[in-house]
C-alpha cells in the first residue's frame, strides 16, 4: 500500500511537471508570436513612413519643376512683349 501510494505520488508529480512545462512552452510561444507581431507592425509602419516621405519629396520636386517652367514661360512672354513694344 505504501509503495502504491509512493508510485502514485511520483506519477502525480511527473504529471504536474509535464503540465508546468507545457504551460511555460505555451507562454513562451505566445510571447514570441506577440513580439514578432510587434516587430512586423513596426517594420510596416517604418516602410509606410519611408514611402510617404519619398512621395512627399517627389511631389515637391514636381512642384519645383512646374514652378520653374512657369517662370521660364513668364520670362519668355515678357521678352516677347518687350520686343513687340519696341517694334511698334
Amino acid at each position: 500500500m505504501a509503495r502504491q501510494a509512493e508510485r502514485t505520488a511520483i506519477v502525480s508529480a511527473r504529471e504536474e511537471r509535464r503540465v508546468e512545462r507545457e504551460r511555460l512552452k505555451h507562454e513562451e510561444r505566445v510571447r514570441v508570436e506577440t513580439q514578432a507581431a510587434e516587430q512586423r507592425a513596426a517594420a510596416e509602419s517604418e516602410a509606410l513612413a519611408e514611402t510617404e516621405a519619398r512621395e512627399g519629396a517627389e511631389k515637391a520636386r514636381i512642384a519645383r519643376v512646374i514652378e520653374d517652367e512657369a517662370a521660364r514661360k513668364a520670362e519668355r512672354d515678357r521678352r516677347y512683349a518687350n520686343r513687340k513694344a519696341r517694334q511698334a
